[in-house]
């Protein structure tokens, strides 16, 4: 999978051009400092620092696109004022083909103050409500007739006149004529108009006003209510946006959930956008759908640690998965001991255990459960294949070292897994210096290795009726 999306991050996926139609808008962020008060009014006073205008709406679905590599072509309306012209600037120094646009009306604008390059103050909205012409809709649909190669299609709607129930259904059933999914960003409760498209990407609230009921963060809920939309509306699949909670795709009556990792926010502005974005992008390009879930998910979590409305880029999504393929808690001896340290500066206890782990079993389940109790942080030192063979046979492992340190990292109680090839960890102990080693069976604490490393050494309770080679010889007997 990792060599699919290094292809595709890599320049695969200039063979799979899109095209966006929606609202697009223009994201102005006017950043500063904020140290006193005005005396007219109980207001504060924005020093300001910096001007940044960004895409924003359909805009923002087209940078996400065009930050993963793929050619664009961008259906909608801008104003001839001078926002429309920062507009079709930023659409041009992306390589984006703009000869969709038409110019009427007033440019959508949003102006947002910023506080310290975090907190957003106010929000200031220039939009009008303005529908299409016949004249309009065909030239758009005669654009993407003579688009042999276009691979996909996103109906970005935010409400503002653009996506009528004429246009979303002439572009949809063209599109499905041409074997061309359409991806559908929705708005309001009436979507007659996204009938038969390929997927819908409601959040819990657009899915709330569909369903004409509260959606619930729960599975079930969110199961029951997006299926009901699926089927009502014809649509191929619905993918639901759930904020902490990750993403739900119901697809045939199956129903996948991608859980979100905890990742620290700074802005939520256009996530959904680049979770369109990229969910289309890799299914055009052939990827199983879960995986494109999880790949919209994880492009999600890049942007929303950014300030403002931030397009994913390839380099960053490739970077995430490349940083992400292995697990946070299955750590270097060097990663161990930086973690320690980190740990042990915001005055957290630090307990350290060590086994081989080989049949995983309640007894050892309790020993960690008790050393974790210990303290607030929990290490374990996991013996390597080749130092289980050492000490247990040529016969042992039975599960190879990666298998075991998985078993590990899975449980909440296990912060951190190290594997060491000597016979003891007294080596690693040395770097790792914890607060307290835990080690469970019939010792003295002197005789622990590597006890001197430690604040403490304290000697762990064993389950009875609980071993590995107990396990084997049942097995061997039976």
């Amino acid at each position: 999978m990792l060599n699919t999306v290094r292809h595709l991050c890599e320049g695969g996926f200039g063979k799979f051009p899109a095209a966006v139609i929606g609202d697009i808008m223009l994201d102005h962020y006017i950043y500063g400092d904020v140290d006193r008060i005005s005396p007219e009014a109980p207001v504060p006073v924005l020093k300001v620092k910096e001007d940044k205008y960004v895409l924003g709406g359909a805009g923002n679905v087209v940078m996400n696109l065009r930050g993963l590599g793929l050619p664009v072509r961008i259906f909608g309306r801008v104003g001839n004022d001078e926002a429309g012209k920062k507009v079709m600037d930023l659409f041009e120094q992306s390589g984006v083909d703009t000869s969709g646009i038409w110019f009427y009306g007033e440019t959508i604008l949003k102006t947002r103050l910023v506080g310290g390059k975090k907190q957003q103050m106010l929000r200031i909205d220039r939009e009008e409500i303005l529908h299409p012409s016949d004249e309009e809709i065909n030239k758009s649909l005669n654009i993407i007739k003579n688009s042999q190669e276009l691979s996909s299609a996103i109906l970005s709607d935010y409400g503002k006149g653009l996506l009528t129930k004429k246009f979303c259904a002439e572009i949809i059933n063209l599109c499905k004529s041409r074997n061309i999914p359409v991806f559908v960003d929705p708005k309001g409760s009436d979507w007659e108009r996204y009938c038969g498209a390929a997927m819908v990407t409601p959040n819990l609230r657009e899915l709330g006003e569909v369903s004409k009921i509260k959606v619930d963060n729960e599975d079930e809920c969110v199961s029951e209510a997006g299926n009901a939309a699926r089927a009502e509306y014809g649509l191929d699949s619905l993918l639901v946006t759930r904020s902490e909670r990750g993403a739900t795709l119901i697809k045939d009556n199956f129903v996948h959930h991608e859980r979100a990792r905890a990742v620290d926010v700074y802005d939520v502005s256009g996530a959904g956008d680049t979770m369109l974005a990229t969910v289309a992008a890799f299914i055009a390009a052939g990827v199983d759908i879960c995986e494109c879930v999880k790949l919209g998910n994880a492009a999600s979590h890049v942007v929303i640690g950014k300030v403002g409305t931030y397009p994913i880029k390839a380099s960053e999504l490739l970077d995430y998965m490349n940083n992400n393929n292995r697990s946070d808690k299955i750590l270097t001896m060097e990663e161990a001991v930086s973690k320690t340290a980190s740990w042990k500066g915001r005055n957290e206890k630090v307990v350290f255990t060590n086994g081989c782990f080989d049949v995983f079993h309640a007894g050892h389940l309790d020993s960690l459960a008790r050393a974790k109790d210990l303290g607030d942080r929990l290490i374990v030192g996991l013996n390597s294949d080749d130092s289980v063979r050492r000490l247990k046979g040529n016969s042992r492992p039975i599960n190879d070292e990666r298998s075991r340190a998985r078993i590990l990292e899975a449980l909440s109680i296990v912060d951190g897994v190290v594997i060491f090839d000597e016979d003891t960890p007294e080596n690693l102990l040395s770097f790792l210096t914890p607060d307290i080693i835990a080690k469970g069976g019939d010792y003295a604490p002197e005789q622990v290795a590597g006890g001197r490393y430690a604040k403490e050494v304290v000697i762990l309770p064993i389950l009875e009726g609980y071993s590995t080679t107990g396990i084997l010889r049942r097995i061997g007997d039976d």
